[in-house]
């Protein structure tokens, strides 16, 4: 988990300096840091390939009724999961949302990773009045 939390702020595709860092400190995330064994985490066994390996059925996406927005943080869009979000809404035929802050602009400072909540409130609620 420390090496998915670690990933996922990485600027840039991943290269060679990428898989060169030294393992993730697992305490910096505050887990414990001795290791049972366990890869039962279903973020990162087995059960997550359904997710990792799903296509997109874009022709269904785009013919559906229902709005579909593909939305994220300004500051994450360099990272994996903005890149993601901007060739999603590019297969879609549209351009990915910007929020404030970044992949959890909503959040307060109660968690240790402040984002923008009130300016996050304003751009959702800006979306969904165009919703119609």
């Amino acid at each position: 988990m420390a090496a998915f939390i670690a990933m996922t702020p990485w600027r840039g595709e991943f290269t060679d300096d990428y898989f060169a860092q030294p393992p993730s400190d697992r305490a910096a995330f505050g887990m414990p840091t001795e290791d049972d064994g366990s890869r039962d985490d279903p973020l990162l066994s087995d059960r997550s390939w359904a997710v990792s390996g799903y296509r997109l059925d874009v022709d269904a996406l785009t013919a559906a009724r229902t709005r579909v927005v593909i939305a994220m943080g300004e500051e994450s869009l360099d990272t994996f999961t903005g890149r993601t979000s901007v060739a999603t809404a590019t297969l879609l035929g549209q351009q990915a949302t910007m929020f404030p802050s970044h992949h959890g602009g909503f959040v307060g400072g109660e968690f240790g990773y402040s984002g923008q909540p009130e300016a996050f409130g304003r751009k959702l609620r800006e979306v969904l009045d165009n919703a119609g």
